[in-house]
């Protein structure tokens, strides 16, 4: 059911996930746009890429950050009970909001990033076991291949079968939700499955990165 209080609450969602961490912190401290270098996205990894570890693990921080406080908007709302269907189901709607804000943020004129360090956030949020065996996955596929992009692929991919096979999940919502997650990472990640495939994507040392 839409309701001014939930409406307003999804907008809030939206806002914080718009908070553009890396161009902020790029611009302010750096006196540079990270979108105008590396891969051109307004994210964690071009940060790490483009100004190195010491500005790129504050905005990884702070991007993971926006997406789990988004999720926890739906505690702080008092609109459902705790542990209910409901509150699950506009916990998922939070964060699809944030994402959403990240991906296309008004404060950055809706030239966002792919999303990945605030979809952890979320899903830090809403399963926070799945996520830390995502967390895993991830970092072994970037510690054998280097690349980040692989490392987030498989490790979407692998969060249904997590979701539904490891922990049984049964809420349709939730499952529908993990199946999203896989789709929207490998759309967002479409060039660099192309330079991939040509061999000719990026491997990202992050204690070494320097603008370009």
């Amino acid at each position: 059911m839409i309701t001014p209080a939930n409406t307003l609450a999804l907008i809030v969602a939206y806002l914080l996930g718009s908070v553009p961490s890396a161009v902020w912190m790029g611009k302010f401290f750096y006196g540079t746009d990270v979108r105008e270098y590396g891969s051109g996205n307004a994210g964690a990894t071009n940060t790490f890429r483009v100004l190195g570890w010491k500005a790129g693990l504050p905005v990884l921080i702070l991007d993971i950050a926006k997406g789990w406080l988004a999720v926890k908007i739906a505690w702080l709302s008092g609109l459902y009970l705790p542990h209910s269907q409901q509150l699950i189901n506009f916990e998922l709607a939070l964060g699809i909001s944030a994402l959403a804000g990240h991906v296309f943020p008004v404060f950055a004129g809706f030239r966002g990033g792919k999303g990945v360090a605030t979809l952890l956030g979320v899903l830090i949020a809403i399963h926070p076991w799945a996520a830390l065996w995502c967390a895993g996955i991830f970092t072994v596929m970037l510690l054998i291949t280097h690349y980040v992009s692989l490392g987030s692929m498989v490790a979407a991919l692998a969060f249904p079968f997590i979701v539904m096979l490891i922990y049984k999940e049964t809420l349709p919502t939730v499952n529908l939700f993990s199946m999203a997650v896989s789709i929207l990472v490998l759309t967002t990640h479409q060039k660099n499955i192309e330079r991939l495939l040509r061999g000719k994507e990026s491997k990202v040392a992050f204690l070494a990165g320097k603008k370009k």
